[in-house]
């Protein structure tokens, strides 16, 4: 009788401590505003398996798709309001939310330098302000943005291209006199197919996935910007989570942003890419290129400035060179 009433009791500790354990896992709903035949989703969800198998007993991501579960431009309200707990996005998906998400592509300096100096605590003040986010981490840096277009042009002139953009670059192709276009990632190549538009803006890297590079002639260099890919998170489900959770998500993201060095390398090996696959490059002179480059970021700033003074003035002096 007392074997059974030890076993008994052996068991009953055993549930309870099963059942405390599966109490304290915590399950993060994600959704990404880009493809999911992207690079940056493949990048993510190698993560999220790495996450998922160190994260057992503590905290799992359950990746739930791209923009077929959620629209890209509703991405940053899905977050906002609780919809789903983490996304990855760029600040250009959701500036519906706050204009200040679009911001970050200004950033000259590298993710582990702004959580030194200040610029990332700035960011997450007015993201858990504005946006009822947290903003977890920039996983992709060192990726500028480019023209692609099919019309070969010799000086920074667009008028009469009809260019898809996001908000991006908004300011900088309309200052070049492009007609331009907002179209989601998902529907550019049709566009490009159907002659809807002449060319787009996108990162070096990234248009073999979306098969771009069938519809694409030229690219223009040098690039600017920096593509801002980060994830961002739901304020009342960050705080939700234990001390033990918070700790353990942060230690993954710090584990993330480490490898950002190695978009370097992805970016050569897309400029071969596009080289080997037919796509010319359009390149200016010295002079030109920086007139070029410099404008981007003058468009840039004083869109930000009017957005956002107070806010945009103190990241400059933060982000900028």
């Amino acid at each position: 009788m007392k074997i059974i009433l030890r076993n008994w009791a052996l068991l009953v500790i055993y549930l309870c401590a099963s059942s405390f354990s599966q109490a304290q896992e915590t399950t993060l709903r994600m959704v990404s505003g880009f493809p999911e035949n992207t690079k940056y989703v493949s990048y993510i969800q190698e993560w999220i398996t790495k996450f998922n198998a160190e994260g057992k007993g503590v905290l799992q991501i359950n990746f739930i798709g791209g923009p077929k579960a959620i629209p890209t431009f509703e991405v940053g309200n899905a977050v906002k309001t609780g919809v789903v707990d983490i996304a990855l996005a760029t600040g250009a998906f959701y500036t519906n939310v706050m204009p200040e998400a679009d911001f970050l592509k200004l950033t000259q300096i590298p993710i582990a330098e702004q959580r030194k100096n200040g610029a990332y605590d700035l960011i997450n003040k007015v993201w858990n302000e504005k946006g009822n986010m947290v903003y977890l981490s920039r996983f992709v840096e060192n990726q500028p943005f480019h023209l692609y277009i099919n019309k070969k042009i010799d000086k920074p002139d667009l008028t009469g291209l009809k260019i898809r953009i996001s908000p991006v670059y908004r300011e900088f192709f309309i200052a070049q006199g492009a007609n331009v276009v907002t179209i989601p990632p998902g529907e550019v190549y049709t566009a490009l197919e159907r002659g809807v538009i002449d060319g787009y803006g996108w990162p070096i890297g990234g248009i073999f996935d979306l098969n771009w590079n069938e519809k694409t002639k030229y690219r223009i260099d040098p690039g600017f910007y920096d593509a801002e890919v980060s994830l961002v998170m739901n304020l009342p489900s960050y705080k939700k989570l234990t001390e033990a959770q918070q700790k353990f998500l942060q230690s993954q993201i710090a584990a993330l942003e480490a490898q950002n060095i190695s978009w370097v390398k992805y970016n050569q090996e897309e400029i071969n890419r596009q080289a080997k696959s037919g796509i010319q490059t359009i390149k200016f002179d010295a002079a030109t290129s920086k007139a070029y480059v410099d404008k981007a970021y003058a468009e840039g700033w004083s869109n930000a400035m009017k957005q956002s003074p107070e806010f945009a003035a103190r990241l400059k002096s933060l982000i900028a060179k």
